[in-house]
């Protein structure tokens, strides 16, 4: 019989990936979604996007939390039962959300070693870095070796984001409450990023259709000369989404190692962004 793999990958349902889809082997640990006080784990229909979407619809209270440190020891018991050696927990930033600690604290009580690993990314930043540690263990890298690929892949990547409205990031607590009054008070259309884990304002523009195509020109830019991957995100804005993926498809060229990936965040970023959210995440070819 063949031998067990060495290393497993565990991430959580923020993520987003490349192909769609989480790949094969990688184990993904939900978050719980929670809706007028009604918790419930991310990926159930009731904690689905559409879910979320209908809750801000009606004006009901959306967040989320971490998932328990429990639930994180039961997928490490579960690995450790299935014959690996060790384990890489790849997981969004620590400023955004608890989950990197609750990877920590099942660490300790877990059976093989688990290296866990704070990208200080988001969504499909997670999603590029846990592609890497794939692709790194199945070229044999260690548990460490593969966090260090990971690690040096969301470094290396550019995120950039547009939301209608900062009151859901306000509200979750994801930025300051000075940033979101003010893009309230001039109605402006804010530009965020990621600058070491954490919800930056980036530019303020008047317009959606302005902020779209600067976004798109500073993704550009984040591209360089060299081949890369490209993703564009959104929640409730598909059409949005959509010309824009288009747009950087044909700009891009052949600079783009594979068709840019266009899909919709799942219910535990879209809490926190709200419907119209549309963001690129640029990221070096592996």
């Amino acid at each position: 019989m063949p031998s067990a793999p060495k290393v497993a990958v565990v991430t959580d349902s923020t993520a987003l990936y490349p192909s769609g889809e989480a790949p094969d082997g990688v184990s993904v640990v939900p978050l719980e979604v929670i809706i007028d006080g009604e918790s419930f784990p991310e990926g159930d229909e009731r904690a689905s996007p559409d879910a979320v979407v209908a809750a801000f619809a009606a004006k009901r209270n959306v967040t989320t939390s971490r998932p328990a440190p429990a639930t994180m020891r039961e997928t490490y018991a579960r690995l450790a039962a299935e014959g690996y050696a060790e384990i890489l927990s790849i997981h969004l930033s620590a400023d955004m959300s608890g989950t990197f600690e609750s990877a920590q604290l099942a660490a300790r009580e877990s059976a093989i070693p688990v290296v866990a690993l704070d990208t200080r990314a988001v969504g499909p930043g997670v999603g590029f870095a846990a592609s890497a540690a794939v692709a790194a263990v199945r070229r044999g890298a260690s548990a460490t070796e593969a966090a260090l690929v990971a690690k040096a892949r969301a470094e290396a990547t550019r995120s950039l984001i547009y939301v209608d409205s900062l009151e859901p990031m306000r509200r979750g607590g994801r930025i300051g409450t000075a940033a979101a009054l003010l893009g309230s008070a001039l109605a402006v259309k804010p530009l965020l990023t990621l600058d070491d884990g954490r919800i930056k304002v980036l530019e303020k523009v008047r317009t959606a259709q302005r902020a779209l195509a600067r976004m798109e020109e500073l993704a550009l830019e984040a591209a360089g000369d060299g081949p890369v991957e490209v993703a564009v995100a959104h929640l409730a804005a598909a059409e949005r989404a959509e010309r824009l993926a288009d747009s950087l498809s044909t700009r891009l060229g052949d600079r783009l190692r594979s068709p840019v990936r266009c899909g919709q965040v799942g219910a535990g970023l879209g809490a926190h962004v709200g419907p119209g959210m549309v963001a690129v995440v640029v990221t070096p070819a592996l």
